[in-house]
Order: C-alpha cells, then structure tokens, then sequence
C-alpha cells in the first residue's frame, strides 16, 4: 500500500486533519509545538460512489473501497535539516513515504500559537522546501563524493556524476528536485536516493470554516507558489472535518449545506492523493462482494490479476472486461453481454480506469 505523509510548520493543523482522516486516530492534536513526535499511521478509504452501483447491481453482500496510507509526521520548523526541533529525526520520516501532502495555514486564529509568530503561508511554504532541499544537498554532496572515484573507471558512475551535478545546480537555484525535467534514465539512476524534494506533492490549504466554500487571499497565495510547481491546492478546513466526524450521519450534509459546500475538503485530498500517486482503480464485482483494486497507470491484465493474487497473474488466461459506465447503463453484466459489452482481453490488454474484471487463469 503506498503512503502519503502530512507535513507542515507545527500548528497548521496537521494532527486535526490526521484525527479526521482516520477518525479515530490516536494523534495529540495540541496547541504546542512537536506534540507528534512518532508518525502516526492511518489507513483510510478512498471515496468512490461507483462502488455503491456495483454493490447493488450484483447484490454484493459486501463492499471493499481501494485505500491510501496517510502517515501524520511532527512539524518542521527552520533549521531542521540542521537537526531543529528533532528535524533529522522528521525528514527521516518524509523519506519513506510516496507523496506529501503539505499542509499550509491559512486562517487566522489569536488562540493558536503560530511558531512563526504570524500567518504567512509563503513564508511557512519556503521554510519546508528549503529545509527539504537542503536535506536532498547534503545527500547528494556525499553521494557525489563517493561515485566521483567510481567515475574514473566507470560510465555508469560518470553518468550518475552528471545527474547529480544538474539537481545540485537546480537546488542552489531554489527548485525542487520534482521540477527538474529528468528522463527515465535519470529517474532510475536517483531512485535509491529518496530525494526529498522529489515526491510528488499536493497543497491542503486549511481554513476555517468560513472560507471552506471559496477560500481567501491566503489561498492564492499557495495557489500562486503551487502552480509555478505544477502542483495541487485542496481546500480543507481541519476544524470542520473534526465536527464532522462527532456528527451522526444524517446531520452531516445538512451542516456542509450551511457552509456552502457539498463535501468536506478531506474526501478531495484523499481523491487527489490517490490520483498524484498515479493510481487507478478496477472493480470486481458479485454476490460475495464488489472490491476497488488500486493499480499503477499503464499496467497490464495479468499484472492487475495479479494484485489480488500472483497465482492469477502466473496463471492468467484472459480477463472479461466491461466499463464501468456499460455495466451501469445495461443494468447488469449479463444484459451487457447480450449487447456485446462484455469483452475477453488477453495479456497485452492495458486496464482502463473503471474496468469491470473477471479473470480467468490456471491454477
């Protein structure tokens, strides 16, 4: 299962939003600085109505939705690629996960300590991806050191010298490692590194309540910073998400309604996180039950089957097919067939978004 981790400077409501995600988490959401010290994980549901159609279509007696892992790690402050406020200790963190979902304070509150002293979120913005890239030079310096002897005798080490001499030049001129346009070739040769800044990444812009509907001047200002880096910004209010979970199911949309929204900012960052991931979603679907299966963009039916099993993937045979969007229009998979939507996709076939699969294979 891949894993997004949420950072930001302490007391942007990190934690809160963690709670939220999880709902019932066991993260210290205080109002003091690095009162998470030790990640928090959570596993949460991706939100999918598609599965819900399914479900009924084959009466499924049970419903299983694809899931991301979100890991709740301490607040960075200034310096903490020097060691600040534990900041080795964090970055450590940061590195073993997929994507980062960076959240960024945008409201103003008297009653919660901003460690800056001031509601910022440029500033509170290139705090964290300077310490991230300072944290990436620093590696890199020692790896360059090493593979510069390697590089006499090998062309493998002077081409990994060249990569790393062109993120050494981006980092000093301010970039991410994400914003240097490299090739497979270059991609491959850093992997092992776990850059920091190299990790796709997704601004949550927190809120209150308020603003959750259409935001405020702090808002484009992220909008601003993430759009020079290709990056998403999701409105999130960390405050209403916490009162969401206390509330009963029914009283829910009604209180979104009052606030002029339909949905709580979380189930966006969780859709977002996913996509950023570059995952994609097939369902199977029966009287047992519909399941989301997450797989990676371009992978192929026997790698699909695979995920639920290696020995389907060893003894795949074919894959009956049908998109999402033909099953529901038919009604059910055996009208589908008689209409010919049903198709046998053999091991070339690259799943689609949404595809409705039963595979075959031998044991």
């Amino acid at each position: 299962m891949l894993r997004a981790g949420i950072v930001g400077l302490p007391n942007v409501g990190k934690s809160t939003l963690f709670n939220a995600l999880v709902a019932n988490a066991k993260a210290e959401a205080a109002n003091f600085p690095f009162c998470t010290i030790e990640p928090n994980v959570g596993v949460v549901a991706v939100p999918d109505e598609r599965l819900q159609v399914l479900g009924e279509i084959s009466s499924s007696a049970q419903i299983v939705p694809a899931r991301v892992e979100f890991v709740d790690i301490a607040g960075l402050v200034k310096g903490a690629s020097q060691g600040e406020g534990l900041g080795n200790q964090f970055l450590s963190h940061i590195r073993e996960v997929d994507a980062i979902a960076h959240v960024v304070r945008c409201f103003e509150n008297d009653d919660i300590i901003h460690v800056a002293g001031s509601v910022d979120p440029q500033r509170d913005i290139e705090i964290i991806n300077l310490e991230l890239a300072l944290a990436d030079l620093a590696q890199i310096e020692k790896r360059i050191e090493r593979t510069r002897k390697q590089a006499r005798t090998s062309k493998d080490a002077q081409f990994e010298v060249t990569v790393l001499e062109k993120l050494t030049a981006a980092l000093n001129e301010g970039k991410s490692v994400r914003q240097v346009d490299l090739n497979e070739e270059e991609v491959a040769t850093i992997k092992g590194l776990g850059l920091l800044s190299s990790k796709p990444i997704i601004y949550a812009a927190n809120v209150s309540e308020d603003d959750l509907a259409t935001g405020n001047e702090y808002v484009e200002q992220v909008r601003q910073i993430a759009s020079q880096e290709n990056a998403q910004v999701v409105i999130v209010s960390a405050q209403v998400e916490a009162e969401l979970v206390e509330l009963p199911e029914e009283d829910k949309a009604e209180f979104l309604a009052s606030l002029g929204v339909e949905e709580g900012g979380l189930k966006s960052l969780i859709r977002a996180t996913y996509e950023l991931l570059g995952l994609r979603t097939y369902f199977t679907s029966g009287p047992k039950e519909t399941r989301a299966w997450t797989i990676h963009a371009g992978m192929s039916a026997p790698q699909a089957a695979g995920v639920i099993h290696s020995d389907f993937e060893r003894g795949f045979i074919r894959a009956e097919t049908v998109a999402y969007k033909d099953l529901v229009a038919t009604g059910s998979m055996n009208a589908a067939k008689e209409k010919g939507l049903v198709r046998s996709e053999g091991k070339d076939y690259v799943v689609q978004e949404g595809d409705v699969m039963l595979f075959r294979f031998n044991v």
